[in-house]
């Protein structure tokens, strides 16, 4: 699951820089109008919106925006798309499995972009059920590496209120947990003054599959194309690189 995380929090720092940070608030939006439309707009008794607005600001997202989708998303303000959450399954180059995660108005054009997608990339749709078991649903709070802020520090903060394991990923670290406890370990952190640049609920491999850096590049443009997708929201696979083929690509 390292491989993953490493790759995905590199993305993400291409994404805040270049042009894709346009695509990034789209998606951002459609969490927190998905959020406030499931739990409210307070966003004191909603928990998932705090955690979806706070990822909002983290991207330097303007608060007009946060405050016209909590609006939508509410019902307080005309405009809000009936956005549902869809899974699709498949695999791409070398046999790594995928999740796509899909929040869509249109069941239809989802299922044909994601489809098209894969298939031009040099991967496979797969059946309901044939990929989901190689995945868990997990809670996943990254935050960023700091002065004073170590592996130990964080483990003493969170390990009481739910936190599994704590990862070095790079530039930042990965706490993982049961989706269940994401609050509670999000909020142990704020509690012990430690930042943090998002908590969400995730879809981490059982097991992962080692890439090479030429099978490595394959996966990362598959999945890069299926991002693209105005309807995709999330995408995880069961790979893994090492930091110098991770290096090497970036």
């Amino acid at each position: 699951m390292s491989g993953h995380s490493k790759w995905a929090t590199t993305k993400h720092q291409k994404a805040v820089k270049d042009s894709r940070r346009a695509k990034s608030f789209a998606k951002l939006i459609k969490g927190i109008e998905v959020a406030a439309r499931n739990g409210g707009a307070d966003m004191d008794g909603n928990p998932t919106l705090f955690d979806a607005v706070t990822k909002a600001k983290k991207n330097s997202m303007p608060a007009d925006n946060i405050e016209r989708a909590i609006k939508r998303g509410a019902g307080l303000e005309s405009g809000g798309a009936d956005w549902q959450t869809i899974m699709y399954e498949g695999y791409a180059p070398g046999g790594v499995a995928l999740m796509i995660e899909c929040l869509s108005d249109n069941r239809n054009r989802a299922a044909g972009e994601v489809r098209l997608a894969v298939t031009r990339n040099g991967g496979n749709m797969a059946d309901p059920g044939s990929v989901a078991y190689l995945f868990n649903r997990k809670g996943v709070v990254i935050t960023k590496k700091s002065d004073g802020i170590t592996e130990e520090k964080i483990l003493e903060a969170v390990l009481e209120d739910g936190a599994e394991e704590v990862n070095d990923i790079g530039e930042a670290f990965e706490i993982v947990c049961e989706a269940s406890d994401l609050v509670a370990v999000r909020t142990a952190l704020q509690k012990s003054g430690i930042d943090y640049e998002s908590a969400d609920s995730s879809f981490l491999p059982s097991m992962t599959i080692a890439l090479d850096a030429e099978m490595a590049g394959k996966v990362f443009s598959l999945i890069e194309a299926i991002e693209e997708l105005d309807d995709v929201q999330n995408v995880y696979g069961n790979f893994d690189v090492s930091d110098e083929i991770m290096a090497s690509l970036a």
